[in-house]
């Protein structure tokens, strides 16, 4: 009997994948890697001002003129090819993108009328301060409350104007004399030492009413009687605690500049006027003597000439 022959069967098992090896490893360190410079490079740019973002936009597009340029800012400013293309070995740490040091502006010069306008709107603040000082002393002061009706401030181009200003029944002069009332003479001392604590000069005006003076064989008239009684208001100051040196002026207008222009016999037109003055007005009375029409300085250029022959202007230490 024959042998049969033995038959072997190799069973093959399917698998569903071949084996890949570790490439894919690779490929996902890769994407991780740029995803990583990605995001550093977005956190940059975020944390980089333009100058520097142009610096190197300018690099690499054209690395050697950014190295040589020395204008514009960011990397441009570089002076060394060194310090455009990576750090400068001599001081820098930061490579190209370090910002040149920016060399502060010189400081601009003002204009001289600037300054001048700054001071005097300063000296204007000052002489409002000194208005608003008085106006307190006066309403706190029971003494002077009843007069003051009498006492007039103003801001005028040539500082403050303080005037004192007769009353119907309430003169500050004695009759056709220069003998001071004890009210007026009160109420100056009191004005006296506020006006001080301000180095402005001082001007003082002496007016009267149109009321013809009593026929004399001297010739003594309103111009004198003005003058003389803005003198003595000027001595009540000093006495009050303003300093000598602070009078500039004293002059006597008789009734060349009524204060009730339409009616020049109203008694009000009897009055003192103090005129603290501003920086402008002192040098310009200093300069011209008599002042300026255009600032108000002095109302000697609207007065008559042959009134302004008959005009006394005295000044301390003047012999009358």
């Amino acid at each position: 009997m024959a042998e049969q022959p033995i038959i072997f069967k190799k069973v093959i098992k399917k698998a569903g994948h071949g084996h890949h090896g570790g490439a894919w490893k690779i490929a996902y360190a890769d994407f991780v890697t740029a995803m990583m410079a990605f995001f550093l490079l977005m956190w940059l740019l975020g944390t980089t001002d333009e100058k520097t973002k142009k610096g190197i936009s300018d690099y690499f597009q054209n690395p050697w003129s950014v190295a040589i340029s020395s204008g514009g800012d960011g990397t441009g400013d570089r002076t060394h090819v060194i310090q455009a293309g990576g750090s400068d070995m001599k001081s820098q740490d930061d490579g190209q993108v370090q910002k040149a040091e920016e060399v502060p502006a010189p400081p601009v010069e003002a204009k001289p009328e600037d300054v001048e306008k700054l001071a005097e709107q300063q000296e204007k603040q000052k002489l409002e301060k000194l208005q608003s000082k008085i106006e307190e002393m006066l309403d706190a002061n029971p003494a002077l409350a009843a007069f003051r009706d009498q006492i007039k401030l103003e801001s005028t181009p040539e500082g403050l104007k303080i005037q004192i200003i007769d009353a119907k029944n309430r003169p500050m002069f004695k009759l056709a004399s220069s003998g001071i009332e004890d009210y007026a003479s009160a109420i100056l001392r009191a004005l006296a030492p506020v006006i001080n604590e301000l180095p402005n000069k001082v001007s003082l005006n002496g007016h009267t009413d149109d009321l013809p003076f009593p026929t004399n064989k001297s010739g003594y008239s309103n111009w004198e009687l003005s003058t003389d009684r803005a003198n003595v208001a000027r001595h009540e100051l000093n006495l009050g605690g303003l300093a000598e040196e602070k009078v500039l002026r004293v002059v006597g207008l008789a009734s060349s500049i009524p204060y009730n222009m339409q009616n020049p016999s109203d008694p009000i037109n009897r009055r003192i006027s103090i005129i603290v003055m501003n920086k402008k007005t002192e040098n310009q009375v200093l300069h011209d003597g008599v002042g300026d029409q255009a600032t108000g300085v002095d109302p000697l250029p609207t007065i008559a000439p042959h009134i302004q022959e008959n005009l006394k202007i005295t000044s301390p230490g003047a012999t009358k």
